[in-house]
């Protein structure tokens, strides 16, 4: 599959949460999660190099519809429910249209 459109967020957990920030996105990849789904062909995690409690999170769906939808979900939601209470600031996302590459895990 094809990413058609992706998205990219940054992050910030209140200060010595980053490790639980990780955790928590990481069941993203969980069975019956939304990375899970066979719409998300690229989920990763990672973090800044100089700021553990900054987490980047990448992402490309099949399409911008597949993602909308799979968020919507209960899943999706009780992530992101929890995610909020560990952030410190709002988090910044850049939506994207994906030309070419590769993810190779």
């Amino acid at each position: 599959m094809i990413a058609e459109y992706g998205f990219s967020a940054t992050l910030t957990a209140r200060p010595g949460m980053g490790d639980r920030l990780v955790d928590l996105l990481l069941t993203g990849l969980n069975e019956g999660s939304p990375g899970d789904s066979e719409h998300c062909v690229v989920y990763l995690v990672s973090r800044s190099a100089s700021d553990p409690d900054v987490v980047h999170v990448a992402e490309g769906w099949t399409s911008e519809e597949e993602h909308h939808r799979i968020f919507a979900g209960e899943a999706a939601q009780a992530i992101v429910a929890r995610i909020d209470g560990l952030l410190a600031k709002e988090a910044e996302y850049t939506d994207h249209v994906p030309v070419r590459g590769r993810a190779a895990f």
